[in-house]
């Protein structure tokens, strides 16, 4: 989706509800695939700093878009959101089939929500790799085994903060850099030379790396 004020996108897209991991955890703890809380609120659960959120980012395996959708069926409607562009993912179009035979090109996310009068409730990211191995979707070089990409609190498994940064990286907004801060200083040595190597090979010019290297 194309950068715009939070006003703007409210008047063009509508509304998204105030969900939170708790909220994430009811609604897929019959899901059968893996899943995990991503974007700021992975941050927040790790860093226990207050952070606000736009919405609730939830991965899951592209692998797995099949499960995904016999999940969403009857509970919410899928949207795909590219180049600006919504288009909802009918319930009946091809229903097994991989993501790659129904998605649009580069569509590497869903938006969901229970009818059109209703406030979207889960921004859903496909991700590469499968139940033992995470894959950066940028360069698939990056990867991790999941065990150690995810960690758990309270029956919800979060993306490890690292990896979230890696991601929040190409952004560099104000709030991806406040994220970058909150999480250092509670960042293993191990997991801080993760980030540098992953970030170095992705983006070797990128700023990051002078505030990672002055820790």
């Amino acid at each position: 989706m194309p950068e715009m004020s939070d006003a703007e996108f409210t008047r063009l897209y509508g509304e998204w509800a105030a969900r939170t991991p708790a909220d994430a955890g009811a609604f897929f703890a019959e899901y059968s695939g893996t899943w995990w809380v991503a974007g700021g609120w992975s941050i927040e659960a790790y860093t226990g700093v207050p952070r606000p959120h736009e919405d609730m980012d939830i991965g899951v395996l592209r692998a797995e878009f099949a499960e995904l959708r016999r999940h969403l069926r009857g509970r919410l409607d899928a949207w795909t959101p590219t180049y600006g562009t919504l288009t909802p993912l009918l319930p009946d179009d091809r229903p097994d089939a991989a993501a790659d035979d129904v998605l649009p090109e580069g569509c590497a996310q869903l938006w969901t929500r229970a009818d059109a009068a209703s406030r979207w409730e889960f921004d859903i990211l496909l991700s590469p790799g499968d139940a033992q191995t995470w894959v950066y979707k940028r360069d698939p070089v990056v990867r991790m085994p999941m065990s150690d990409a995810l960690w758990e609190r309270d029956g919800v498994h979060y993306l490890r903060p690292e990896i979230q940064l890696l991601y929040k990286a190409k952004g560099d907004r104000a709030k991806d850099r406040d994220d970058l801060a909150a999480v250092m200083p509670r960042l293993s040595d191990e997991r801080r030379s993760w980030l540098v190597d992953a970030l170095a090979r992705t983006a070797p010019q990128h700023p990051w790396l002078e505030l990672l290297d002055e820790r």
